[in-house]
């Protein structure tokens, strides 16, 4: 049986797909382990979990809620990503030292785990969660790509990388993107890429105190909004406009609007009734206190008290529940409709139970995968800047039709993804390589 080290940046959107492929791997009796953040891991891949810390960085930046465009990338890579990759780096080696794996998987954002690995002279495969580096987003940036060069060879030097190796975003021994060509569309790849799909697999059991009742006491369409783990600093605006434009809308759907820190204002929703037509009275609603976060804003998992009600004791419309977390995975089974930042976990989620989108892409990868939702028929895109409650309810009214036709092209699209096979094809090609370099 083979050895494999998971090495992951404390992003949940990053660990989630592998935990999928690290399930797949320990049920067919091979060794597993993470190099990571411990309290990130055993959440998403249970208490169980082999985890060998990594630190993380200190004193990290926040990020500036309007940066967009090259700059949030330069500050994606200068203020977090390089930083992070420093601190990870002992930590890596010390796993690959103790556990001796015959593959070492790096995520494509815990560049770390590639230049150690290659220091070291074992074997690694890129993962990568998000398909927005497979695209090459830097073509026609040609003055930031070679910035980025520079920044990834004086981090190799740092961490002990071999001088001239290959890219740590890309290995030469395969890249897993957990995407299809359903979604990514007839766009030219780097060699080694493997499409294997999403994976997505159950989550660890935990405490559910969703109201299921409440959802199942009206046949009216369900809509979720959630802008995910990081996005906590952009989004109260926005949520507040798609609480606005939702609360309109009782006779049509119902909603489930997750707001992790508490943004949400119930007494902002008072006539928004008047923007396309009277919905159900104002009754108790729902609405959660902060949520947790591990580190810095890019470190959030869901978290935070299950309250019910707003922080004044304010109610909300009978038909919008406002949660700082949800069971998201048993949720997407039941809604008819997700509004979301694009982030690439979400979107693949979603469409995975054939659910179309509406999208307003905030930063990072996000513009990229929310134009794949557009080209593949499944969604349709607002911009976040300007996403108000009338274009927000205008958009959900248009996923919504069956005359668009964009649910018929989220099932296609998930079709495409159970096909192609997810955490289990994952496996399939590390247990290939691994036998192959014995």
């Amino acid at each position: 049986m083979g050895r494999f080290l998971f090495v992951v940046p404390p992003l949940v959107g990053h660990v989630n797909p592998a935990v999928g492929t690290a399930a797949a791997l320990t049920a067919r009796g091979h060794e597993v382990a993470w190099a990571g953040h411990p309290d990130l891991v055993r959440k998403l891949a249970g208490d169980d979990a082999v985890v060998h810390p990594c630190a993380l960085p200190g004193d990290l930046p926040p990020r500036p809620a309007g940066l967009k465009g090259p700059a949030a990338f330069r500050f994606l890579w200068e203020s977090f990503l390089v930083p992070l990759a420093d601190a990870m780096a002992p930590g890596v080696r010390a796993a690959i030292g103790a556990f001796g794996p015959d593959v070492v998987v790096c995520d494509q954002q815990a560049v770390a785990g590639a230049l150690v690995a290659e220091s070291l002279g074992r074997i690694w495969v890129t993962s990568a969660t998000t398909s927005a580096e497979l695209v090459d987003p830097l073509a026609a940036m040609p003055k930031v790509a070679a910035w980025l060069d520079g920044l990834l060879a004086d981090l190799r030097e740092r961490v002990g990388g071999v001088e001239g190796g290959a890219d740590p975003r890309f290995s030469p021994y395969g890249v897993l993107a957990y995407t299809t060509r359903a979604l990514l569309g007839p766009v030219g790849l780097p060699d080694g890429v493997r499409l294997v799909g999403p994976s997505v697999t159950a989550r660890p059991a935990g405490d559910d105190d969703f109201p299921w009742e409440w959802l199942d006491a009206s046949a009216l369409p369900t809509v979720l909004v959630s802008l995910g783990t990081a996005n906590n600093d952009a989004g109260a605006r926005f949520l507040n406009a798609a609480a606005r434009a939702l609360a309109a809308m009782g006779d049509r759907v119902r909603t489930v609007l997750v707001d992790p820190t508490g943004v949400v204002d119930p007494g902002g929703l008072a006539g928004s009734g008047e923007l396309f037509g009277s919905g159900e009275p104002a009754g108790p609603g729902a609405h959660g206190g902060p949520g947790g976060l591990l580190g810095p804003d890019t470190l959030a998992g869901p978290g935070g008290p299950a309250g019910l009600r707003g922080p004044a004791g304010g109610g909300l419309p009978g038909h919008l529940l406002v949660r700082p977390h949800v069971p998201q995975l048993a949720l997407l089974e039941r809604v008819d409709a997700v509004v979301c930042h694009a982030g690439h976990n979400t979107v693949c989620e979603a469409l995975w139970h054939g659910v179309p989108l509406v999208v307003a892409p905030i930063r990072d990868d996000q513009p990229i995968v929310a134009g794949q939702v557009v080209a593949a028929g499944a969604g349709v895109r607002l911009r976040f800047g300007r996403a108000d409650a009338a274009r927000i309810g205008a958009a959900v009214e248009a996923v919504l039709d069956p005359a668009g036709g964009h649910r018929k092209a989220a099932e296609a699209v998930g079709e495409s993804f159970r096909a192609a096979g997810g955490g289990e094809s994952a496996a399939d090609h590390l247990v290939s390589l691994a036998r192959s370099h014995r």
